[in-house]
């Protein structure tokens, strides 16, 4: 069984909850130990591929963390999210316009690799599944899938070409290159659009209001 590296997403990983974790203390769904736990559940795992000989059970090991990590993860994001517009609709003063800042950044920086980790884990039943090309419906089309070209033939999709989706879709708002054909990746770029759409247009543009003020 072909297995696909993990360092990119152990970087992912390790960027988002480090975000997560920088965040104000008032801001911040969970204590702060929670996003170093959650990394130890994440990455032994994929440690433990690279190892094993028997892949079989870290693979169902990882796909069960991989979707807790995603949850936990969109729950801290929509919560941090909420928090920053209660305060500007308050205007508390609790927050200032430069923590305001940096804490919309994080929450979108956040937005965008926890995104890519769900689309590397959703298309086409996984990364194990594309590598070793079994039959499973694909979600996203990518513009070398189909080609002639002698070096496009054995071309397949990796994390960083899902992370390009999610950076595309938070900063465009819509599909670029790659486009969506199923109803789940659809609905999970709507969602992180809406999601960015609120922290760049609401948040961020207040933050910088109130320090240009």
């Amino acid at each position: 069984m072909h297995i696909e590296p993990r360092w990119p997403v152990v970087m992912a990983i390790l960027a988002a909850l480090s975000l997560l974790g920088l965040l104000p203390g008032r801001v911040r769904a969970f204590p702060s130990w929670v996003p170093f736990a959650v990394a130890v559940a994440m990455i032994l795992p994929m440690a433990a591929l690279s190892l094993a000989k028997v892949k079989g059970f870290w693979l169902c090991i990882e796909r069960m963390t991989t979707l807790a990590f995603f949850v936990a993860g969109g729950f801290g994001t929509a919560y941090n999210l909420e928090y920053l517009l209660a305060e500007m609709v308050r205007r508390s003063g609790e927050i200032t316009g430069l923590q305001l800042l940096t804490s919309s950044i994080a929450v979108w920086v956040s937005n965008v690799l926890i995104f890519s980790l769900a689309y590397w884990r959703t298309d086409r039943g996984g990364p194990e599944a594309r590598a070793n090309e079994r039959s499973t419906r694909a979600d996203w089309l990518f513009p070398q899938q189909g080609k002639e070209e002698e070096d496009l033939r054995d071309w397949g999709p990796t994390f960083v070409d899902y992370l390009f989706i999610a950076f595309c879709t938070a900063t465009a708002f819509s599909p670029t290159d790659a486009l969506p054909l199923t109803p789940r990746a659809k609905l999970l770029m709507m969602l992180e659009s809406m999601i960015s759409l609120v922290t760049i247009v609401a948040v961020a543009a207040r933050a910088i209001n109130i320090l240009g003020a």
